[in-house]
């Protein structure tokens, strides 16, 4: 619980109010790659964003990494929800592994957005649009 209030803290640090974002915005630091933040679900309590990289050779499709993430406003916390576990895009089925590696998976997730966010913080990346 304490890696997803981390990934909390980070998120607002990179978005400010994460509720009054809509839509997709993108961030643009001079020499750096671009970010995308996808609004994809708001509701009174959630948000589930997409965040990724935008390479120009690349399809809608083909973004790595692009982590789908849970906002959880109530209880400030954010977890990653996205359902692929490794770069190779293997589809992650519970029901297939051993629970071990289920947590794992999780865990490895879940960490790679508390480091990720932190680097975009420092590269200067920023999705508050001032609302």
């Amino acid at each position: 619980m304490q890696m997803y209030e981390a990934n909390y803290i980070r998120l607002r640090l990179l978005c400010g109010n994460i509720r009054r974002l809509s839509g997709e915005v993108v961030s643009n630091i001079p020499g750096g790659v671009p970010v995308s933040l996808k609004m994809l679900e708001q509701t009174a309590h959630t948000t589930t964003i997409l965040l990724t990289y935008i390479f120009d050779d690349e399809s809608d499709s083909c973004r790595r990494p692009d982590l789908m993430i849970r906002v959880y406003h109530d209880a400030r916390q954010a977890e990653v929800v996205s359902r692929r576990c490794n770069i190779s895009g293997s589809v992650l089925r519970p029901w297939e592994k051993e629970v071990d590696s289920v947590l794992l998976c999780r865990w490895r997730l879940n960490r790679f957005l508390y480091k990720w966010g932190g680097y975009l913080h420092r590269q200067g990346h920023s999705f508050n649009t001032g609302k």
